[in-house]
C-alpha cells in the first residue's frame, strides 16, 4: 500500500477508533421490527408431483430432404415455417440430362420389343418347319436360344426405362407427409449433388420427450407410467403415453424413458426444454413462489427475505414454472 493511501485512510480509522471508544459502555440498541410488508411463508409442496427432469422437445416425424440425382434447383415452393401437405410439390430441379436419359431408355425398349417381335415370329416358323421335318432340332434350339435372348434384351430394356424414370422423379422432391417445413438449405440456382440437403420438415402433431434415468427410478416409472411436462411458457400437461427402454445405456448405465406429448396449440417447438416429473419418482422438494415475489437484478434471480427481523436479498436459481408459480 502507497504512503498516499495510508494518508487518505488515517483519518476515517481514527474516526471509527473515537466512536467506537465513544460507545463502548453504551447498550447495543435494538433493531426496529419491520412492518407494513406483505410476507409469505413458503415450503415445499406434497402431494406427489415427481423429481424435475431436464428434457429436449423432439418430433416423432422428422425428414432431411436430400437430392437424390444431380441438377440445378429451379424452385423452391415452400420456406421455412411454411405448412406443407403429403405429396406437395416442395423442391424442383432441372430434369435435361435426366429427361434424356429416358427417351433414349424409351427408344432402346421399343428397338428391343421390335426385335422380340421379330424373334417370335422367326420362332413359330420354325417350329412349323420342325414339325414337317424341314429343319433339324439344333437349328429349332438355336432359333428358340435368339428368341429367350431377345426376351431378355426387352426386360433388360424396360428396368432401364423404369430406372431413367426414376432418377427423373427425383428431380421434384415432395413432402413425406403433413407437417411444417424446419430448415431451408437451397435457393434457385444452385447446383446440387445427389445427398446435399434441401429441406427439412416435421409434423408437428407428434412430439416427444426422452430423458435418462437411473435404473431404480426408471423401475419405479415402469411400475406407474405416469409424467407431467412443464414448459417455458408455463403450461403443465399429462403426457399422452410413457415408454421405458428395455435395457440401459452401456456407458451411463441408465435407462432411457420416452414421453409421448399430447396434440397441443401452440405446439412447443422441437429443440425447446421442458421438464418431466414422474409422480413415481419421490420430489426433491423445492418451495414453490409467485412470480410476484421475485426480484430481478441484471441477469440474476433474487427474493427479499426476512428472518429474524432482518430483511436480505437471497439469489436464487428457478426450476420449472406452473403458472403463476415458480
Amino acid at each position: 500500500m502507497t504512503p498516499e493511501l495510508h494518508r487518505n485512510r488515517a483519518p476515517w480509522l481514527a474516526a471509527l477508533l473515537l466512536s467506537a471508544c465513544s460507545h463502548s459502555q453504551d447498550p447495543a440498541p435494538q433493531a426496529a421490527p419491520i412492518t407494513g410488508l406483505q410476507t409469505l411463508t413458503v415450503a415445499a409442496p406434497s402431494g406427489g408431483l415427481g423429481r424435475p427432469w431436464d428434457g429436449v422437445v423432439e418430433a416423432v416425424q422428422q425428414a432431411d430432404l436430400s437430392a437424390q440425382t444431380s441438377g440445378r434447383v429451379v424452385a423452391v415452393e415452400r420456406d421455412v415455417d411454411d405448412p406443407v401437405s403429403q405429396g406437395e410439390l416442395l423442391v424442383r430441379l432441372s430434369a435435361v440430362e435426366q429427361q434424356s436419359g429416358v427417351n433414349s431408355a424409351r427408344a432402346a425398349l421399343r428397338a428391343a420389343e421390335a426385335a422380340l417381335v421379330e424373334a417370335a415370329a422367326t420362332h413359330r416358323r420354325f417350329v412349323e418347319l420342325s414339325e414337317r421335318q424341314f429343319v433339324s432340332q439344333s437349328q429349332l434350339d438355336q432359333v428358340s436360344a435368339a428368341h429367350d435372348a431377345a426376351a431378355a434384351a426387352r426386360d433388360a430394356a424396360r428396368a432401364r426405362l423404369a430406372d431413367a424414370g426414376q432418377q427423373a422423379d427425383y428431380t421434384t422432391i415432395r413432402a413425406p407427409f403433413d407437417g411444417i417445413v424446419a430448415a431451408r438449405h437451397v435457393e434457385p440456382g444452385e447446383s446440387v449433388a445427389p445427398g446435399q440437403p434441401l429441406l427439412s420438415v416435421f409434423a408437428p402433431t407428434a412430439l416427444r420427450i426422452e430423458v435418462s434415468l437411473p435404473q431404480s427410478d426408471a423401475q419405479a416409472v415402469r411400475q406407474q407410467p405416469e409424467a407431467r411436462i412443464a414448459f417455458g411458457d408455463g403450461r403443465e400437461v399429462a403426457a399422452a403415453d410413457v415408454i421405458v427402454f428395455p435395457s440401459a445405456d452401456p456407458a451411463t448405465h441408465s435407462i432411457k424413458v420416452r414421453v409421448q406429448l399430447p396434440e397441443l396449440s401452440p405446439w412447443p417447438l422441437p429443440g425447446s426444454t421442458a421438464k418431466v416429473r414422474f409422480p413415481a419418482v419421490a420430489d426433491a422438494g423445492y418451495p414453490l413462489l409467485p412470480r410476484s415475489a421475485l426480484v430481478r437484478r441484471g441477469e440474476v434471480d433474487a427474493v427479499y427475505v426476512l428472518q429474524a427481523q432482518q430483511l436480505s436479498l437471497r439469489q436464487l436459481r428457478l426450476g420449472a414454472e406452473r403458472g403463476e408459480q415458480v
